[in-house]
């Protein structure tokens, strides 16, 4: 089975959580205790309606209480076609942050639109954002069809203003779903009171949809996260140098180059497991030992020779602000790439990204909570990275404030 990992993304009460939690009722992707339990807490917060389906997915008590989404809830499903996981991300404007946190490991976004509302501010703040993390399908769920007397004059208008705002965007695929989420109409289960469509319902197309791998790197890509170097009787010589495969392949006997010295050797030994393995793939956590001995320590990139990857101290990127303090032009900043981390500063703001046109606006400098711009950072020490578009992993990082070791920005490296 292959892996499909989506989002869901959308206005404030557009019925995300809702529509989350109806596909995994009716696909029967929940156990009966939990059905049970949901039911009694219903009832405590409103005794005339049955189970509230967005409980599945907020389960932060605040959540709750105020019946909106704050955090990024995941929640895995099989079905006899596909594997899931699912990131319930919110759809305030003030936690866009969490959104784009849950939507950078996703394949496909669900983006929902109430239908009474068509398309806002927010519908077109997430589309964009999933543009440039790469996302090459979404499925527009125009929900709350029920609300406006399943009208398919509704849908069609929904439909052709979404196209004509995306027009201009790379993305590949784009599908449109008229649902009810709140009464399951095509979530699951085929509509009754929308016999003038004919296409999938939601699940239908999930299964069926082709997943685009853009973003997936076959180039070979690993940073040390701990040096192991027990200096006991047994393990005199013992230096291994600990960490996941990032992507790609390394095997045994491969010539490898350390970054960013740039010194060349070979892969001495793997271990996966306490084992020793010939080869090892992405995500396996290995101990890899060197056929020399160098100074290496935590950060330290290790990548096929014949496959480098750039290592510069500037680059260019497009981050999302996430700080509710603006940006003040010079302050020191923490970057971190994975494992790996240096001071940093953003040397320019190239410009920033208009929700409404797409395009690039000349920057004024400023940047304020949840900005999309275009910047040039610089570090203090060499980094080493692909682009986004490249290879996923390698290329994003987070920005940290150095006073108050907050996480102030998330960005992609052009």
């Amino acid at each position: 089975m292959d892996l499909l990992k989506f989002f869901t993304a959308g206005n404030v009460d557009d019925g995300k959580s809702t529509l989350i939690g109806r596909l995994l009722f009716d696909s029967n992707a929940i156990s009966t205790d939990i059905i049970e339990t949901l039911t009694q807490q219903s009832k405590k917060i409103n005794s005339n309606t049955g189970i509230d389906l967005a409980m599945l997915t907020d389960g932060l008590r605040a959540e709750r209480e105020q019946g909106i989404t704050i955090d990024v809830a995941y929640k895995y499903f099989t079905t006899v076609k596909r594997k899931f996981i699912i990131a319930d991300t919110p759809g305030h404007l003030q936690y866009t942050r969490n959104m784009f946190t849950g939507a950078s490991n996703a394949n496909l976004a669900i983006i929902l639109v109430d239908a009474r509302n068509g398309i806002t501010d927010q519908t077109k703040r997430h589309t964009i954002i999933s543009s440039i993390l790469g996302i090459q399908n979404i499925v527009v769920c125009i929900n709350k069809m029920d609300l406006v007397d399943y009208s398919e004059k509704k849908y069609e208008e929904i439909r052709t203003n979404y196209l004509s705002l995306t027009k201009q965007l790379p993305i590949k695929n784009i599908a449109f779903i008229p649902v009810s989420a709140l009464e399951g109409d095509n979530v699951v289960l085929q509509s009754t009171n929308m016999t003038w469509y004919n296409g999938n319902t939601l699940l239908e197309y999930l299964e069926t949809v082709e997943i685009f791998e853009a973003q997936k790197s076959n180039e070979s890509r690993f940073q040390v996260q701990y040096v192991i170097r027990p200096q006991g009787k047994e393990f005199h010589d013992y230096r291994g140098f600990a960490g996941s495969i990032l992507s790609g392949t390394y095997q045994k006997g491969q010539q490898v180059t350390v970054l960013p010295s740039g010194i060349e050797t070979f892969i001495d030994k793997i271990e996966l497991h306490q084992k020793e393995v010939e080869v090892a793939e992405a995500n396996a956590p290995v101990v890899l030992h060197l056929k020399d001995k160098f100074d290496i320590g935590r950060g330290t990139t290790i990548v096929p020779s014949d496959n480098l990857p750039k290592t510069k101290k500037e680059f260019n990127a497009t981050i999302c602000w996430m700080d509710n303090a603006s940006y003040i032009p010079g302050q020191k900043i923490i970057l971190q790439n994975n494992s790996f981390k240096t001071k940093a500063i953003i040397s320019e703001v190239v410009s920033k990204i208009d929700i409404h046109s797409y395009a690039e606006l000349a920057s004024d400098g400023i940047i304020t909570l949840n900005d999309l711009c275009k910047v040039v950072i610089k570090t203090a020490d060499l980094i080493s990275f692909d682009s986004y578009l490249q290879n996923k992993i390698f290329g994003s990082f987070i920005l940290i404030n150095e006073n108050t070791n907050n996480t102030i920005a998330a960005g992609i490296i052009d």
